[in-house]
């Protein structure tokens, strides 16, 4: 590849950053996506007919097939680990993986969305946005010592030190038994890296890939016995369209297995349309939410929603006794 051609790619992978507000670190990944998509050209294994192999790849970056999953690369749930959301999602995920466990039949696992799995929440980025001290650093106390999610977050602080966090593939690595099977998909290669490492002593297969992509090539697992969770960013806007329609091919392949979707409820109401659209298509599913005072002022979200569909027995009664915890706190309707 000529310079000038590697120098037009440089530019543009600046454009795309500053255009949507990347981090540094995702200028040097756009430009490695495009150079990637311009070598397998150059190979002549995609380029279109009549079309310059640069143009190409900025046509194609600028209708949205870079821009997306660039967009994609730059979340990381550091941010927000440990925040209500999180204590919402990781005490029925560690409820429902307990209740599968007690049977002694194997179970695959499956993720969507993994993030790093173990965060330190004395970093940085945790401090700055204040939301694990108003989130696990405050409603500890609502699980008692022999509540699962409790015994994998004291596990975390045991072998990690006293600012661990456990995300939910560390949830599901230590719940989960020998025969059972985990796959778990992260896209940010910098957080894919983290999973890789920190579920290194777990039998766990981690992908750099798209989570929706990983689930639809897995279903229907082996073994069919089962549980997803599916837990995006919701940063690509797109997601609230697209979420119902990967659910329903998931729900078709998968009958058996429980497939659960975890939501924010924003200020701006966001999820109500999606929600509308799952609740048609399966109407026996459960939606459970909690509400909870943002976590700063003019944070923009004010709750969160887990959806599951085929939920295990007993399921509704623990929801309830957590939304019994979330009713204590001070929340402006």
């Amino acid at each position: 590849m000529d310079r000038r051609v590697s120098d037009q790619i440089d530019g543009y992978a600046r454009k795309v950053a500053q255009q949507f507000k990347f981090l540094p670190e995702i200028i040097l990944e756009t430009r490695t996506i495009s150079l990637q998509r311009l070598s397998s050209i150059d190979s002549g294994r995609t380029r279109p007919k009549g079309r310059n192999p640069l143009s190409h790849v900025i046509g194609v970056a600028r209708a949205g097939s870079y821009v997306t999953p660039a967009f994609m690369l730059s979340y990381q749930h550091i941010y927000h680990a440990g925040n209500l959301a999180d204590v919402h999602k990781h005490g029925l995920l560690a409820w429902i993986l307990n209740y599968l466990t007690a049977k002694a039949k194997p179970l695959t696992y499956i993720e969507t969305h993994a993030g790093r799995a173990l965060y330190d929440l004395q970093d940085a980025a945790a401090i700055k946005t204040g939301e694990a001290a108003a989130g696990i650093g405050k409603v500890a106390s609502w699980f008692d010592d022999t509540h699962p999610l409790t015994e994998v977050l004291t596990a975390a602080r045991a072998t990690h030190g006293p600012h661990s966090y456990a995300g939910s593939p560390l949830i599901a690595a230590h719940l989960l038994r020998p025969d059972d099977r985990m796959h778990l998909a992260e896209l940010h290669p910098g957080e894919h890296a983290a999973l890789d490492f920190a579920l290194s002593s777990f039998p766990a297969k981690c992908y750099q890939q798209d989570g929706f992509e990983l689930a639809h090539s897995l279903i229907p697992p082996t073994p069919r016995r089962g549980f997803m969770l599916i837990d995006p960013s919701y940063e690509i806007k797109r997601d609230y369209e697209d979420i119902p329609r990967h659910i329903a091919g998931f729900a078709r392949a998968w009958n058996v297995g429980i497939i659960c979707l975890w939501y924010p409820i924003l200020t701006a109401q966001s999820h109500l349309p999606m929600l509308t659209t799952l609740e048609k298509a399966h109407p026996g599913a459960f939606r459970h939410e909690v509400r909870f005072p943002p976590a700063r002022k003019g944070h923009g979200m004010i709750g969160s929603g887990m959806f599951v569909i085929n939920p295990p027995y007993g399921l509704e009664t623990e929801a309830a006794r957590v939304s019994d915890r979330f009713a204590t706190l001070t929340v402006d309707r």
